[in-house]
């Protein structure tokens, strides 16, 4: 028997480099180099004819050598806060900058704060090793020493969230006022004389806005009003113990605003563990991220915030603040969405609390 030839091991695909798509689309080197950089100098037609070579060929951008070129990790960063208050907003929030970053030479690094405390260290260690090309905080305070760290170094950023600096900086936010006021005329008008606001982090921009315009509205209608201490850190059912002692202890008819569905959701069972029963003895208006609460109550009204449109509005944002816009002229504001449901068979207008 003869022997057996030595096989010789497969080769591996040559790496895809800009000369391979320079080759296949007959463009010159800086051309495409060009094109996948930036491009914006370009025939659309070109940008599209490399866009289109450079997926055929599963090209993938050498970031390392990106970074050693032209000082760019073509990387954004989501500080992500670790507050679970609201239901699905940290999915809906990336997908949306995953949107906003689509067709783009931009890659998202998700940075997780297990503790609020280590924020500002998240922050020093992105600008001292540029990780990134900018970034994206969510929960702002009105001091944010994030936000001056930011100012101060002149790195491109955006918050999701207010401050109270005098110095303009980049923002989407929530129109927490309007959803306030919103909320308390709601309420009023179903015969709630007696309105609460049951909120969590005291600390934030957020928090403050919307406890100035509750009291200003609820005195302007003529109603008792109530601010809750913070909620923040408490358990689902420490809150629900708070519900039913609410309950047990309230003139009926009484309203809530709630800024979150967690804290909603353990609320309303405290209540309606305790025995009070929604549409006749309590209303509610909370702040609605996701479409989970509408399918356990489907007569309680929310002010809609689209988490995934405001992952693409920041994410719009912190583009242009790095193609160097003016941080004045990067702010922006998304309008809550009524979501007024059908009302139970009782009015609250004509409850007989006797």
């Amino acid at each position: 028997m003869a022997p057996r030839k030595p096989t010789t091991p497969p080769q591996s695909a040559s790496r895809v480099t800009l000369k391979t798509i320079a080759e296949m689309t007959g463009l010159s080197l800086s051309t495409v180099s060009l094109s996948l950089r930036d491009g914006s100098k370009l025939k659309q037609e070109t940008r599209d004819k490399v866009a289109e070579a450079a997926k055929a060929l599963g090209y993938v951008p050498d970031r390392a050598g990106v970074r050693l070129r032209t000082g760019k990790t073509n990387v954004i960063a989501l500080v992500l806060d670790s507050a679970e208050d609201s239901i699905d907003f940290a999915r809906q929030m990336i997908q949306g900058i995953g949107q906003g970053i689509r067709g783009t030479r931009y890659h998202l690094t998700v940075i997780p704060e297990f503790e609020r405390s280590n924020s500002d260290e998240t922050i020093r260690y992105v600008l001292e090793n540029r990780t990134a090309d900018g970034v994206i905080i969510t929960h702002t305070r009105p001091r944010d020493r994030r936000v001056q760290m930011m100012m101060d170094a002149n790195f491109p950023f955006v918050s999701h969230g207010r401050t109270e600096f005098y110095a303009p900086h980049p923002y989407h936010d929530f129109d927490s006022h309007s959803f306030t006021v919103m909320a308390v005329e709601r309420l009023v008008a179903k015969g709630c004389r007696c309105i609460r606001l049951a909120m969590g982090d005291d600390r934030t921009t957020y928090f403050h806005t919307v406890q100035t315009a509750f009291l200003q509205a609820t005195a302007k209608a003529g109603v008792e009003a109530f601010v809750h201490e913070s909620l923040m850190g408490r358990s689902p059912n420490e809150t629900r113990a708070i519900g039913s002692a609410l309950a047990k202890e309230s003139k009926t008819p009484f309203g809530i605003i709630c800024d979150s569905e967690m804290r909603t959701i353990a609320l309303v069972g405290g209540m309606q563990e305790a025995g009070a029963v929604m549409g006749r003895d309590f209303h509610v208006v909370y702040k609605q991220t996701s479409g989970i609460l509408p399918a356990f109550f489907p007569n309680m009204d929310s002010l809609r915030e689209d988490v995934f449109s405001a992952g693409q509005e920041l994410t719009r944002i912190l583009l242009e603040r790095i193609n160097g816009e003016k941080p004045s002229l990067l702010q922006t504001l998304a309008s809550p969405q009524p979501h007024w449901r059908p009302q139970p068979a009782e009015d609250l207008s004509t409850h007989d609390p006797s």
